[in-house]
């Protein structure tokens, strides 16, 4: 076992040394129910919290599933479920809203509530999320002089509408915590720095714009943006990404907490792609580097269960399964190791939630002694090999790109890299073979005649536009007379659209 100190660094959270108390945003009212925060973590009912959260996005999942999902949830050590709200799911025409079956969001939280779990709404309304037009309603697109996600009246108006209906279904049920409820944290927008750029002076003012307009619902519970590093007061700024403990700059303010919104357990996946798989040991390493070395007290899993891209619902060339790689696969199945893991890394990160919460941090050095009423000590070994370390007159073995937890500062209650949990795998089988021709069903697109089409034009149209988001589809027809049968013609197209097939005479051509 090779010795390497310059490696090593020690985290120490002792509860023996205390600060002055914290400076903290109160959100709630003054009977302590409800959500406020300071630069330590979420403070649900006056109590400090350290929460583990996943993701589950009620539309991706069938109603029936979600009791199932949210239990495996909470038996890996979640506190927190998280989704996004999908506004053209909800409003898929002007006024008209829909929030029955996948889409029953109310009852989706009340069944968070029913097992005892906490809620977090990313309400967005432009949320991303690999869905069809980042769930924006296509009906937008029809709205005079509107730009998206800008400092633009009719765009501001439409977002706060939508965002208001939400807010106030939540309120009417009773589901803030500041009513009693579970949902203890909301999301305004999603990741606007990768764009804000693009909209020039419009982009700033509609951050502030948009934070203002979220705080002004007075939910009783903080809003956050994720990946927004200038985030107005009150709202926290959070992290998204797999290395946030080594990439979040950290919160704008000392008296926010730092969140991390979005640790991908996997990636997406598009057709033709191979899954990207990451591994258990790497997403506990990185979740314990958060905690340790940016003082992280929420971490969310993205996704904890991904499950199903039904119909049309999925954005450009992503496959029917999402985040099929996460804690819990398409179908709910728990995969190891990584669902266990996690629960084995939530537990021991519990077994340390009072120095973490109001104890004092600082750096160790090597071969000091410590004396604490209660203290809890993260060894970090971010080198290419094994080491030894020597912490309190003991020697600890720290595999290579791992994190050893110390609950007492004295026995390790979890490493990273070491899984004790068995692997799985899933198989399928066959259930019902379908032997017939008569047992299925085939539909047949008519390949339409010009002279059958009314739609004029000598140029390609803007899809979306034309298609009004009916279809992924849009025909063509043209004709070309050739003068012998013996020529030969070339048809170029000059396009952005993902795919093209031609057909010629009722012929597929490719």
């Amino acid at each position: 076992m090779a010795k390497s100190e310059s490696c090593i660094v020690i985290c120490i959270y002792s509860a023996l040394f205390f600060t002055a108390p914290l400076f903290h945003c109160v959100l709630g009212g003054n009977d302590g129910i409800g959500v406020t925060y300071d630069g330590r973590s979420l403070i649900v009912n006056g109590e400090h919290k350290l929460l583990f959260s996943g993701s589950i996005h009620y539309p991706r999942s069938t109603p029936d599933m979600w009791p199932s999902l949210i239990a495996k949830a909470k038996e890996g050590g979640i506190d927190v479920i998280q989704t996004y709200v999908f506004w053209n799911l909800h409003e898929p025409q002007q006024g008209t809203y829909e929030f029955s079956g996948r889409r029953d969001i109310v009852q989706f939280v009340k069944e968070i509530q029913a097992q005892g779990l906490y809620a977090c709404l990313r309400i967005g309304p432009f949320i991303e999320a690999e869905w069809s037009y980042g769930g924006l309603p296509f009906w937008l697109h029809d709205v005079p002089g509107i730009v998206y996600r800008s400092d633009n009246e009719p765009f501001k108006l439409h977002m706060q509408n939508f965002t208001t209906k939400i807010v106030n279904m939540m309120k009417s049920e009773g589901l803030y915590a500041s009513q009693g409820g579970p949902i203890i944290l909301s999301q305004i927008e999603n990741e606007y720095t990768l764009v804000e750029a693009a909209f020039g002076e419009k982009g700033p003012p509609y951050v502030q714009w948009a934070a203002k307009m979220a705080v002004s619902l007075q939910t009783g519970v903080p809003w956050s943006m994720c990946k927004q590093n200038d985030a107005p007061d009150p709202v926290i700024n959070t992290c998204n990404g797999m290395r946030c403990g080594e990439t979040f700059t950290g919160p704008n303010s000392p008296t926010k907490p730092s969140i991390w919104t979005e640790n991908w357990t996997s990636f997406y996946q598009t057709y033709g792609e191979e899954p990207y798989i990451r591994s258990a040991e790497e997403i506990a390493f990185h979740v314990a580097l958060f905690i340790a070395a940016k003082n992280g007290t929420y971490v969310n899993y993205y996704m904890y269960h991904g499950g199903t891209n039904f119909g049309r619902s999925a954005s450009a060339f992503m496959i029917t399964g999402y985040y099929d790689q996460g804690p819990l696969d398409e179908y709910g199945l728990t995969r190891e190791p990584k669902w266990g893991h996690l629960k084995e890394l939530h537990a021991a990160v519990k077994l340390c939630s009072t120095p973490l919460l109001t104890g004092t941090k600082f750096n160790f050095s090597l071969g000091q002694s410590l004396e604490s009423d209660e203290c809890a000590a993260f060894l970090v070994n971010r080198g290419a090999i094994d080491t030894d370390v020597l912490f309190q007159n003991v020697t600890y073995e720290l595999p290579l790109g791992s994190i050893s937890i110390l609950p007492d500062c004295k026995n390790v209650a979890f490493n990273t890299r070491r899984v004790s949990v068995q692997r799985n795998t899933r198989s399928m089988m066959t259930v019902q073979k379908f032997d017939s021709s008569e047992e299925w069903e085939e539909f047949k697109e008519p390949i339409p005649n010009f002279e059958d089409t009314e739609l004029r034009a000598n140029k390609l149209l803007e899809h979306m536009g034309t298609t009004k988001d009916r279809s992924d589809y849009l025909w063509y027809t043209f004709r070309v007379q050739q003068d012998s049968p013996d020529s030969q013609q070339t048809f170029e197209v000059d396009s952005r659209a993902h795919a093209l097939h031609a057909f010629v005479n009722g012929d597929y051509a490719g």
